[in-house]
């Protein structure tokens, strides 16, 4: 691929294959001719994967076989490591089993050559009319965890962060700690919280859900109880690495003051409520006051913390 100015620049595809003996060939062969090299990575797949993939008369194909199944993360790592080998500039993922259209390939692909952004990621909800072929449990689950991700991530102006279909400069990729990604389906999550680290910049790139004949393997009562609490431990470490180890600001001061002021509040208040219910006597006034006022003072510290998080830039 070549940029405006005639530069020229490499781009690989990577596909993390397990269980798409039906999809993986239409998946190989829509790939755009723009594509220097398609890495397709069979993790540990039981049925024809591997077979029908290696059949493929495609000279752009580097396959990867493991030897056991490792989650959609541990297929990737290797994918990219081969991709950095290779000395391509971009890498894209995509899934095997035909969900993502290559043919929009390039919308993820401009934003990095251009040097805009380090990373650029799918959102299927700016299409609301494809929007319904998702199943309802994922549509409300992405919803209810995108908060959680946004949280503990640091990019609040993203949606959809558990969508796939991706793309990452290989410059971006090699300074990014792969032992902090997950191996499993907390990889994308993962991903945008080892981003944050490295102050990347990410784009959202608008497009249709489609959904057909697959089956995935995701567990949506894994993905609910492990989840949040994964997400919350990454959340507290970025607060502390982000405004506390990185640098120290006005975000910094309103998180220091407002957590102790709406603490010393709420134990005051509970103390001399239980001590009023057990001697009989109405808490005087000031006692209120001194209870009330660090709770409102600490709240507003901690939205104006939250303002802060929100609009920082970097």
């Amino acid at each position: 691929m070549q940029s405006s100015d005639g530069a020229k620049y490499s781009i690989a595809v990577i596909i993390p294959c397990y269980k798409v003996e039906e999809q993986i060939e239409g998946v190989i062969q829509s790939i755009p001719e723009f594509v220097d090299h398609i890495i397709v990575v069979d993790d540990k797949s039981p049925d024809k994967t591997g077979i029908i993939i290696q059949s493929l008369n495609n000279n752009r194909i580097r396959y990867i076989a493991h030897s056991e199944n490792l989650g959609v993360g541990g297929a990737m790592k290797p994918g990219y490591k081969a991709g950095v080998n290779l000395g391509v500039d971009i890498m894209v993922k995509i899934d095997g089993d035909g969900q993502m259209d290559p043919s929009i390939m390039e919308d993820f692909i401009v934003p990095i050559r251009d040097g805009e952004v380090n990373y650029t990621k799918g959102n299927r909800f700016l299409h609301l009319k494809e929007l319904t072929q998702m199943p309802f449990i994922r549509r409300f689950g992405n919803i209810g965890l995108a908060f959680l991700v946004r949280a503990a991530s640091g990019y609040w102006d993203i949606f959809d962060p558990s969508n796939g279909y991706i793309a990452i400069s290989a410059n971006t990729w090699d300074k990014l700690d792969s032992d902090n990604i997950a191996n499993d389906y907390f990889f994308e999550t993962s991903m945008l919280i080892e981003l944050n680290k490295n102050r990347a910049r990410i784009l959202d790139i608008p497009m249709p859900a489609k959904y057909s004949s697959e089956i995935s393997s995701l567990s949506i009562t894994n993905t609910l109880f492990t989840f949040p609490r994964k997400l919350f431990k990454a959340f507290l470490y970025r607060l502390y690495f982000e405004y506390y180890v990185l640098d120290f600001n006005f975000g910094s001061l309103s998180l220091l003051a407002g957590i102790p002021l709406i603490v010393f509040g709420f134990l005051w208040s509970v103390i001399h409520w239980h001590i009023s219910i057990n001697t009989n006597q109405p808490a005087t006034t000031g006692t209120v006051i001194i209870g009330l006022l660090p709770i409102i003072l600490g709240f507003q510290l901690l939205m104006q913390f939250i303002t802060f998080d929100i609009n920082k830039k970097w």
